[in-house]
């Protein structure tokens, strides 16, 4: 309506302006040429979406109807118009303007009680807005969690009758655990991320805690370190502590007091749920190359057509001044008794698969870190006597594009060479020490041995029920292949199944059981009268979750 407001002007002219001559005209224009009425611009032949007033043209005839042509189908847009006819024309749109406005009216005089309703609705919304930014917690931190129970048992079985009648009484016993954890997530400029955990839980009594041995849970935490006498169970601390943020448009970096090898990797490379059963089926088939150290740290990840690089450094102990020796308070950056790990992987992605090649070093480890329920005895301890450990990851998954009876499959397979120097006075290497299952010093090796370890993971996305998930996980936690004097062989197969109830969208429900068939590998023989005594786990649970 614009071009035909900018019309009035021109035609509010004085009476003692008006040119009779240029009435006579207009009438005769308008009998002799006859104007028609049109609904469609393409009616003229002479106007072509090129001219500078198409569009404007176009919205008059389609909107308001008030535009007429010659019997012809020209529009003649270059011909001179009198100020009789722009009168005519401001007069057609004008009526059109006031019909459209009285059926408006119609329609708000009809719906007028539905209109309160939602303006009332409006209103209250603004109201609630309005709160929520007065008490909100933070304009730039997000909270979100999760709460975990566990409620279950494991049972022993084998003819190591010694080792089956200690941990039935150490760990056989029924138990319900937690797990819980605090995320704040901040964003100052809408790209970078401080991210906060803050976590607690009580397994540290529960065999699903034991880190030393393959039946610890994923879920299972508690606080490494408490003060003298006190329990490190039940207790609230910060479990990361890290801030992410990009340089230019490739490239991100990490830096953190508190943060996990994982946090630096721009790829994990499987699609088998984190937060199932056993700690083990979480580690990608290669627990010495993603080995999750978790201390302070940094690292670098540039990605770009789906591939990505991925460069980190964390020392577990790398907040404490005293290098003289092993311990949860002494350590450093770049010393013997860091606890540290350097880790690169190279990686592929497509819309429904991905793979990964990684490389991690391990310098010397307290027993138990680098595996820990990832690996037999004999394999875990050979990281806490070398100088240094190399570790080679494969891994890769595929999933549907739909899901179905075709799971998900995730595989990995780890290497890992542990090398030792018997110029540092820690040869030979003894493995072990006299326990309550035996005195037998457990083994020796000879500056260079080699272990390995494999894991397959399927996923039933919508199994029986949509929403709701079926998986199976099997593979070989961590075993010595070579280098090592050993009583017997190594291997332990690990087995778990496990059909997840999504019952809300914050609450699932988990049944699950697991199976290891040689936790000890070769030492599960020890305290009883032959080698070859067999000792196994057998264990069912109930793992109950609720997100936030």
């Amino acid at each position: 309506m614009s071009a035909a407001l900018g019309l009035m002007a021109p035609v509010a002219a004085s009476a003692a302006d008006l040119n009779i001559s240029g009435v006579s005209q207009y009438n005769l224009t308008a009998s002799r040429d006859s104007l028609e009425q049109v609904t469609s611009i393409t009616q003229f032949s002479d106007v072509q979406p090129t001219d500078w007033a198409y569009q404007a043209l176009g919205n008059l005839i389609e909107r308001y109807g008030c535009v007429a042509g010659y019997p012809n189908g020209t529009y003649r847009g270059n011909r001179a118009m009198t100020r009789f006819e722009a009168a005519a024309l401001l007069n057609a749109c004008l009526d059109r303007i006031t019909d459209v406005t009285d059926e408006l009216k119609r329609l708000m005089k009809e719906f007028e009680k539905e209109l309160a309703v939602l303006k009332g609705r409006v209103d209250g919304l603004e109201a609630k807005v309005g709160e929520l930014e007065a008490t909100q917690f933070s304009t730039t931190t997000k909270l979100s969690g999760a709460a975990t129970f566990v409620l279950g048992a494991m049972n022993f079985g084998g003819s190591n009758r010694a080792a089956v009648d200690q941990y039935r009484t150490e760990e056989g016993a029924t138990t319900f655990n937690y797990d819980v954890r605090l995320n704040f997530d901040t964003s100052f400029t809408g790209r970078d991320l401080l991210r906060t955990t803050l976590r607690a839980g009580n397994f540290a009594s529960s065999g699903f805690g034991d880190g030393d041995h393959q039946q610890q849970l994923e879920v299972a935490f508690q606080e490494d370190a408490c003060a003298a006498g006190l329990s490190c169970e039940n207790v609230l601390a910060v479990n990361r502590l890290f801030y992410q943020f990009p340089i230019g448009e490739h490239v991100t970096a990490t830096v953190g007091g508190r943060v996990r090898q994982d946090d630096m990797l721009a790829l994990w490379p499987s699609v088998y749920p984190a937060d199932t059963v056993l700690d083990f089926f979480t580690r990608g088939g290669a627990p010495g190359t993603y080995s999750l150290n978790l201390g302070a740290g940094a690292g670098l990840w540039y990605q770009k057509n789906g591939w990505s690089l991925s460069v980190n450094y964390v020392a577990a102990t790398g907040n404490a001044g005293n290098s003289s020796g092993w311990g949860s308070d002494k350590g450093g950056i770049g010393t013997r008794y860091s606890n540290e790990t350097g880790t690169v992987q190279l990686g592929y992605t497509a819309d429904q698969w991905g793979a990964a090649v990684a490389y991690t070093y391990t310098s010397p480890f307290d027993y138990g870190q680098v595996y820990g329920g990832a690996g037999t005895p004999m394999a875990s301890y050979i990281p806490a006597t070398a100088d240094s450990t190399s570790s080679l990851g494969l891994s890769a998954y595929w999933q549907p594009a739909e899901s179905g009876w075709i799971p998900s499959i995730s595989v990995g397979w780890g290497l890992n060479v542990s090398q030792g120097n018997s110029s540092s006075g820690y040869a030979p290497r003894e493995l072990g020490s006299p326990d309550s299952l035996g005195n037998r010093t457990l083994a020796n090796y000879d500056d260079h041995a080699v272990t390995q370890s494999w894991s397959i993971g399927l996923q039933w996305l919508d199994a029986f029920v949509k929403g709701n998930a079926l998986g199976m996980g099997v593979g070989q936690t961590t075993f010595v292949t070579s280098g090592v004097d050993l009583p017997a062989t190594d291997g332990n197969y690990a087995w778990e199944w496990w059909y997840k109830f999504q019952v809300t969208d914050n609450i699932s429900v988990t049944p699950a059981v697991f199976y290891l068939s040689r936790p000890y590998g070769a030492l599960s023989g020890r305290g009883s009268s032959s080698v070859d005594s067999t000792f196994n786990n057998f264990a069912a649970l109930i793992k109950t979750s609720f997100k936030f």
